[in-house]
């Protein structure tokens, strides 16, 4: 499940003044309120965190990146991208 932030909108308790996580369904509704205080709450955008086993080159080569579904492409020159890992059109031209 994902971990979402959240920040006070208003002056806040020590919770919710500054961000704060809280770990939700994909499916569940924003939080409107601090769990602590009830004061109104707001999502924030945070930097996503991606799970893998490592930041080693495994994780992130071309053929990995084509069995988990992603696609890749690489820039060929002159506004050119040529698919390198994955399903898609084999060049795309800007």
């Amino acid at each position: 499940m994902p971990i979402y932030e959240y920040q006070s909108t208003a002056e806040g308790c020590d919770h919710c003044r500054d961000r704060f996580e809280i770990v939700q369904t994909l499916s569940a509704p924003a939080l409107e309120a601090c769990p602590e205080c009830g004061g109104p709450v707001a999502k924030v955008f945070s930097t996503p965190a991606v799970q893998g086993a490592g930041r080693s080159a495994d994780v992130v080569s071309n053929k990995n990146l084509a069995e988990k579904g992603f696609t890749k492409y690489v820039k060929a020159g002159g506004g050119h991208f040529e698919k390198v890992a994955g399903k898609g059109p084999n060049v795309i031209k800007r």
